[in-house]
């Protein structure tokens, strides 16, 4: 039977989104492994995202709380409100106390990946807060560290991310998720579905 591992996130302009599809491309990647892109319901209203300039909603299915146990693995991703998950991510989660209740998501690995507006935006106390979540429902937290290798030592351009997990910078919403962030995501995928395989493979 194929380990599924469900990547979920919620996206106002689209960078957390760009980071999801190539997060889903490493996950594919790994032999036995099917992975499947899911977003979170949103919570504001059409007049109010209009407002907001936010992007159109794509066609990846909406999730439910219930669905999150079908997965052997989960990856999360967000945007950045002051430092912390957007409220539309947190409302998802907090829909998830029954889950919670029954420990249906307890020992299930997660990991995490998300964008912020600038270098100092919040890339880790994004990851660091977000971690509470998993710690409740009893899931496994699983950062890349410094998996990625080189990519994570760059410093003649900027790049998002760090060991917590695969990040961008949206800037005014302009700047798109680089070459180096995306193969960042690329690799979480696959190295998150890869640890998901193995742990199911001696469940």
């Amino acid at each position: 039977m194929a380990t599924k591992v469900y990547i979920v996130y919620y996206s106002m302009y689209g960078h957390v989104a760009k980071l999801a599809e190539e997060i889903l491309k490493g996950a594919s990647s790994v032999e036995g492994v099917e992975a499947k892109l899911w977003q979170v319901p949103e919570t504001l209203s059409e007049e109010v995202l209009g407002k907001l300039s936010a992007a159109p909603k794509s066609d990846v299915p909406v999730i439910t709380a219930d669905e999150l146990t079908e997965a052997d693995g989960l990856i999360f991703g967000f945007p950045t409100r002051f430092g912390m998950m957007a409220a539309q991510f947190k409302a998802f989660l907090d829909s998830t106390g029954g889950l919670w209740g029954t420990q249906k998501l307890a020992g299930k690995p997660a990991g995490l990946f998300y964008s912020t507006g600038s270098q100092g935006g919040g890339q880790e106390t994004t990851a660091l807060t977000a971690i509470t979540q998993l710690v409740h429902h009893g899931m496994i937290f699983v950062p890349i560290g410094y998996t990625f290798g080189s990519g994570m030592f760059e410093m003649e351009n900027v790049k998002g991310g760090s060991p917590y997990g695969a990040g961008t910078y949206a800037g005014d919403g302009s700047r798109q998720p680089s070459e180096l962030e995306l193969a960042q995501a690329f690799h979480q995928g696959k190295y998150i579905a890869g640890i998901t395989k193995k742990l199911k493979g001696t469940a």
